[in-house]
């Protein structure tokens, strides 16, 4: 067994098929399919249940893929620190960001490039419900998300921006003050939604207890863009952080006379040591200023 077979294995795991696990891998398909196979046959264990329209892990696939992306963790921490004695820094990390959370980021990853061009960054967008699982599985180095006090036992995190939200509407849709609105209010207009597990819908649907009304949702979505489409053409009311909002400017905002709902953007990492890939990350990840919370 050696670590080229787990990236395979980690990667079909991941990907959730040997087509995708080849295109992240840059080899084709056949290459992942007999890697795995002959992997197989040495462990003599079927790691993956294979049928005509899926791939998922068996029992021992389950046990393996952990133990595969600890290896794999620790052989990239052993090339990093002798890197680090040469006065290099290499390497990937993995990031999990929330859609809406992308100020910022830029400056630091452009410092980070022009420190250590050796190191490479993966962003992947992720619920903020899936970020303690990614973090503890080592799919993901950071976080760069909203999460409530509890979600974040057992982490590292450092607060970048706290800002309020807003209610986004059409200009054509009519409300009793200009500038200000009251839960009372929307909560008898159409709702446009995000899923649950996203962090603004944490904050939206606490907000609505604390005012001790109900909203009527009528659209459900996953994408910022999405929302603001629905919200443009008068089909609902949104509620969005403000440096989401001002991404729309075409829209309305108002604020809100009580309950506000807000969130708290942090840098988020699991306990324990850091490769040298990750702290070079992090020390570009600062604060945001208030023009870049504003977009």
């Amino acid at each position: 067994m050696d670590l080229r077979q787990m990236e395979v294995v980690v990667a079909v795991a991941e990907e959730g098929g040997f087509t995708a696990a080849a295109q992240r891998l840059h080899v084709v398909q056949s290459a992942v399919s007999g890697t795995v196979r002959a992997l197989e046959r040495e462990l003599d264990s079927a790691l993956f249940e294979r049928t005509t329209h899926r791939v998922s892990l068996t029992p021992a696939g389950e046990a393996f893929v952990p133990a595969a992306r600890a290896a794999l963790r620790a052989a990239e921490e052993a090339r990093a620190v002798v890197d680090a004695v040469r006065g290099e820094v290499r390497g990937r990390v993995t990031v999990a960001i929330m859609q809406g959370v992308w100020a910022g980021l830029h400056r630091a990853l452009a410092g980070l490039r022009a420190e250590h061009p050796g190191v490479s960054v993966r962003l992947q967008q992720a619920p903020v419900a899936n970020v303690r699982q990614a973090l503890s599985e080592g799919t993901v180095d950071l976080a760069v998300v909203a999460l409530e006090r509890q979600q974040q036992r057992g982490l590292v995190t450092r607060l970048l921006s706290r800002e309020e939200m807003l209610l986004v509407s059409s200009p054509a849709r009519a409300f009793a003050e200009d500038d200000m609105v009251t839960f009372d209010e929307i909560s008898r207009m159409p709702f446009v939604d995000f899923l649950p597990g996203w962090a603004v819908r944490y904050s939206v649907d606490r907000a609505f207890r604390a005012a001790a009304v109900e909203r009527s949702t009528v659209f459900e979505v996953n994408d910022i863009v999405a929302a603001s489409e629905l919200v443009r053409h008068d089909l609902g009311v949104c509620i969005m952080p403000a440096s989401v909002a001002a991404r729309f400017p075409d829209l309305v905002v108002r604020r809100f006379v009580q309950y506000a709902p807000a969130w708290k953007v942090m840098v988020v990492r699991r306990r324990g040591s850091m490769s040298p890939a990750v702290e070079a990350l992090l020390r570009h990840i600062t604060p945001l200023t208030a023009a870049e919370t504003a977009g």
